[in-house]
C-alpha cells in the first residue's frame, strides 16, 4: 500500500485530503506543520507528500528544502496545494523540488490527476 503524509495547518484540508486519499488506496499520516512533517519523514518516509505553502513553524518551502537534503528525501513525490497560484510561486515550489502543484480547493478528480501526473495514482 502506498503512503502519503499530508503537511497542511488546516484540519478541515488534512480531513478532506485523508478521504480522497484512503478511497485511492493510500495509508495517510498527517502533520499540522512542517516541523512536524520532517519528524513523521523521520519516522518512515511516506511514498508521497501534499504540502501546504503557508504554515506556522515551518512553511512548505521550508520543509522540501530539508526533506530534499536528507537521506531518502529524494524518493517522495511533492505535491504544493496551496491558494497561491501565480507563476513566480509554482516556479519557486518547482525549483525547490515539488512534483507538482494543486490549487485549493480541490476536488478527488483534481488530486487524482495530480497524482497520475507523478505516477502514484
Amino acid at each position: 500500500m502506498k503512503s502519503c503524509l499530508i503537511v497542511d495547518d488546516s484540519r478541515v484540508i488534512r480531513k478532506v485530503s485523508r478521504h480522497i486519499l484512503e478511497t485511492l488506496g493510500f495509508a495517510v499520516e498527517e502533520a499540522e506543520n512542517g516541523q512536524e512533517g520532517l519528524d513523521k519523514c523521520a519516522e518512515a518516509m511516506p511514498d508521497v507528500v501534499l504540502l501546504d505553502w503557508n504554515m506556522p513553524v515551518m512553511t512548505g518551502i521550508e520543509f522540501i528544502t530539508q526533506l530534499r537534503q536528507r537521506d531518502g528525501g529524494d524518493k517522495p513525490k511533492v505535491v504544493f496545494c496551496t491558494t497561491e497560484n501565480d507563476v513566480a510561486h509554482i516556479r519557486e515550489a518547482i525549483s525547490a523540488g515539488a512534483d507538482e502543484y494543486v490549487m485549493k480547493p480541490f476536488d478527488h478528480e483534481t488530486l487524482q490527476i495530480k497524482l497520475q501526473l507523478v505516477g502514484m495514482a
